[in-house]
């Protein structure tokens, strides 16, 4: 039987795919995984979950909530963030620079040989080099997938436009002027498709902060599509190192312990969903925001380890003066929960 992680790992991208963990309360410690409103995976009988199932199919995206005295903390996992730029020029550079640095795979479409390199060049993980109706055609997109459309051309512009509404996608942008913009709206109106689809685009795209140069049109593109994705609170359940770890590598022995941010007051470095997992021989993998904070969850989980604990919740307050001392200038307040994770794979 597949464990919790491998679930995820291979959960239907098309679901809505959530995890509902008790942090406090009588019932702390159950867990279930559901997706497409459906438990397909528990820590044991549940009865407090399993009761509650109508309320937990309510909930839109992560954080705490209370049920009946209970505080459950409720995830949706997301899959891996997708920026797929249609488009290898000048603008298209800087996208893909600024989309790795904060954490996309990248794919770009592009029909020229020599801006397909120089796309490869900017750090993109995949180039298509093709005409840009195959390329689209083998991008299967998916409620994580944001399209930047910022082809040289209005018929290129229509292709890409064309087959992204119509895909899975989080967020739809299509650079131009607004006449540029409303031809090619106009155009695939007249072809026949939905003025509904072609409404939620954003177009022209980019927050407006009246940029002119590429490196600050890519600036205006990138901010825009974080604001959506901030704002969706759909996170990527595991990054590709701990996802490896849990599903993939040998435990060799030893004992983990998993940690995630379940709720955050003020400026916390990490965004509640974070996850970070610690070794008992000091080993970690990902990060919960760096600095004394996370260090205090590894000492707090290393602990936990000796102790032989299997799950608790902590409090790293940074907000007080002797927090302030320490160099945590984030000054917030994080709940963390740590679970240990079985020494074996299966």
């Amino acid at each position: 039987m597949d464990t919790l992680y491998e679930l995820i790992q291979n959960r239907d991208a098309g679901e809505d795919n959530m995890t509902a963990l008790v942090i406090a309360g009588t019932a702390q410690g159950e867990k279930v995984f559901l997706s497409g409103r459906e438990v397909i995976w528990k820590s044991g009988d549940c009865p407090f979950l399993t009761g509650h199932l109508a309320e937990l199919t309510e909930v839109q995206g992560n954080g705490v909530i209370e049920l009946d005295g209970q505080r459950v903390f409720c995830e949706y996992t997301g899959c891996r963030k997708e920026l797929v730029v249609c488009g290898g020029g000048h603008v298209s550079v800087p996208i893909i620079q600024i989309g790795k640095m904060t954490g996309f795979y990248v794919t770009v479409l592009e029909d020229r040989p020599r801006f397909a390199d120089c796309a490869r060049k900017a750090g993109a993980d995949q180039v298509i080099c093709e005409p840009f109706a195959d390329g689209m055609d083998k991008i299967e997109g998916s409620t994580d997938t944001y399209f930047v459309i910022v082809t040289r051309g209005h018929r290129y512009d229509s292709t890409c436009l064309r087959e992204a509404v119509k895909k899975p996608h989080a967020y739809v942008g299509m650079m131009g002027s607004r006449k540029r913009v409303g031809i090619v709206r106009q155009q695939l109106k007249d072809e026949g498709t939905p003025g509904t689809l072609l409404e939620s685009v954003h177009a022209p795209i980019g927050l407006d902060i009246g940029a002119e140069t590429p490196e600050e049109i890519a600036v205006s593109v990138m901010a825009q599509i974080i604001q959506v994705k901030n704002s969706r609170r759909r996170n990527e359940a595991y990054v590709p190192e701990i996802r490896k770890y849990l599903t993939e590598t040998p435990r060799q022995g030893l004992r983990s312990v998993l940690t995630v941010i379940v709720s955050r007051k003020g400026s916390a470095p990490r965004e509640t969903g974070t996850k970070m997992l610690v070794r008992e021989d000091g080993q970690t993998f990902g990060t919960i925001g760096g600095g004394c904070a996370e260090s205090e969850v590894i000492k707090r989980a290393l602990l936990m380890m000796r102790e032989g604990k299997a799950a608790e919740l902590c409090t790293v307050d940074m907000t007080g003066q002797e927090a302030e001392d320490a160099g945590m200038v984030c000054g917030g307040i994080i709940e963390v929960w740590m679970e240990s994770v079985p020494i074996d794979k299966a």
